[in-house]
């Protein structure tokens, strides 16, 4: 997500440190400020505490999460090369995977164009020989196992999922997107080990790729933190979060058409109409321009509606947890997930929540609507009477920061370095 779902240090201090001076890299595409490289940040900080060294290895040093590197991290930056010099080592790092790769990478007119790093990580695997590599998203894990076999490194791979695949991919017209589960199929049997940040999306990407389900471990995303509840005190600056105000209705994530915004704007719109009340949204899109465009839609979908004044998109924002504490209904709109962050933070902040049941993850953390209703995807009209309700009989502020616990640093960094390391 986008609005700054939680980049900072998680403070864990974890068990006797196990790291020795033993490096993790961790893969990603950039700094963006998304759920996952957010995730990998809490995982980077509780692995230095733990004694490990820690890479940050980028295909690009952009985005507003390089604010939030913890320290003692190494951030890495990799080339990029020409592309068909990547293709063609994508290729001899695998050549028996020549079929699975002709759509997406060898013959698509524009591949990924994170596949053009594969030299650099190359080169960074012999040199640096981590003990093991960690990455997050489809190109990166690909990325991830050919540079592995072709630096002839003993470095363990570890590959993640973080979104449902299926619906990642089911609206995108281009070519190489409708062969990607193959190759994703084919070359995370390579990878030591395959992980999904829920169990919606591990079943999910073994349908779509005929993985054996057995081979995909069910991972909670490190989401909370000891900081949480210091970052949640914080005043929230906004104009919105005053005593006695009206409730307040808040979205956090990035604006983008998996988080279907717009079905919010129209559920507030109902709600509206039946009690005094506001909607905050908090988030950007990938680029300001993007941000710009995905900003005037709402607000422009919002007027239409007769709720302009009602209505804040409010962009990026360093600490929503202090928005969370202070909201009285928090609402994950999404068309689908992998395993939402901002629901499981909002609830650690003791805030109500009313959730889509979209694939994957948020029917796993509600507990199929015990600790939150769950409303079918792009439905305004259920979604407002849920928030409705939730306003009017909330759930218990302790019963909510209790269930959110699950989702701890803590308890994913144990199972990830027992992965990393071949530890069970």
């Amino acid at each position: 997500m986008r609005s700054g779902e939680a980049a900072a240090p998680s403070g864990e201090t974890g068990s006797p440190a196990p790291g020795a001076g033993r490096r993790i890299a961790l893969l990603l595409p950039n700094l963006a400020g998304g759920g996952a490289e957010a995730c990998m940040l809490r995982t980077a900080d509780a692995l230095l505490r733990r004694g490990f060294r820690v890479d940050l290895v980028l295909c690009e040093r952009t985005g507003p999460l390089q604010a939030s590197v913890p320290a003692g991290a190494r951030v890495i930056a990799l080339p990029r090369a020409p592309l068909p010099i990547a293709r063609a080592l994508a290729l001899a790092a695998d050549p028996a995977g020549l079929r699975a790769m002709l759509a997406p990478v060898l013959l698509a007119w524009r591949p990924a164009k994170h596949v053009a790093h594969l030299p650099g990580l190359v080169r960074y695997l012999r040199t640096e020989r981590p003990d093991a590599l960690f990455a997050a998203m489809p190109t990166p894990n690909l990325l991830a196992v050919w540079a592995r076999r072709l630096a002839g490194v003993p470095t363990r791979v570890l590959v993640s999922e973080r979104n449902t695949l299926s619906a990642m991919l089911g609206g995108s017209r281009r070519w190489r997107d409708r062969h990607l589960p193959r190759l994703l199929g084919h070359t995370y049997r390579l990878a030591d080990g395959i992980v999904a940040v829920s169990d919606g999306v591990a079943d999910d990407l073994a349908r779509q790729t005929g993985l054996p389900r057995a081979r995909i471990v069910t991972v909670y995303n490190p989401v909370i933190t000891p900081e949480l509840a210091a970052l949640a005190s914080q005043p929230a600056t906004h104009r919105w979060f005053l005593p006695a105000a009206p409730p307040v209705v808040l979205g956090v994530g990035s604006l983008s058409a998996r988080k279907d915004y717009p079905t919010l704007v129209r559920a507030f719109a109902r709600l509206r109409a039946e009690r005094d009340c506001r909607l905050v949204i908090l988030g950007e899109a990938a680029s300001p321009k993007k941000t710009q465009e995905q900003r005037a839609e709402l607000v422009a979908l919002a007027a239409s509606l007769g709720v302009a004044d009602d209505v804040d998109v409010a962009g990026f924002v360093a600490n929503p947890f202090a928005y969370m504490a202070r909201a009285s209904v928090f609402v994950l709109s999404s068309a689908f997930e992998g395993l939402p962050g901002a629901l499981i933070q909002a609830m650690a902040c003791g805030c109500p929540v009313v959730s889509t049941d979209c694939p994957s993850g948020p029917a796993e953390i509600l507990d199929g609507g015990r600790f939150g209703a769950l409303v079918p995807v792009g439905d305004d009209h259920a979604m407002a009477a849920a928030i409705a309700a939730a306003l009017e009989r909330p759930i218990a502020a302790a019963t909510l920061r209790e269930r959110a616990a699950m989702f701890s640093v803590e308890r994913a960094v144990d199972r990830y370095v027992d992965l990393m390391l071949d530890q069970g």
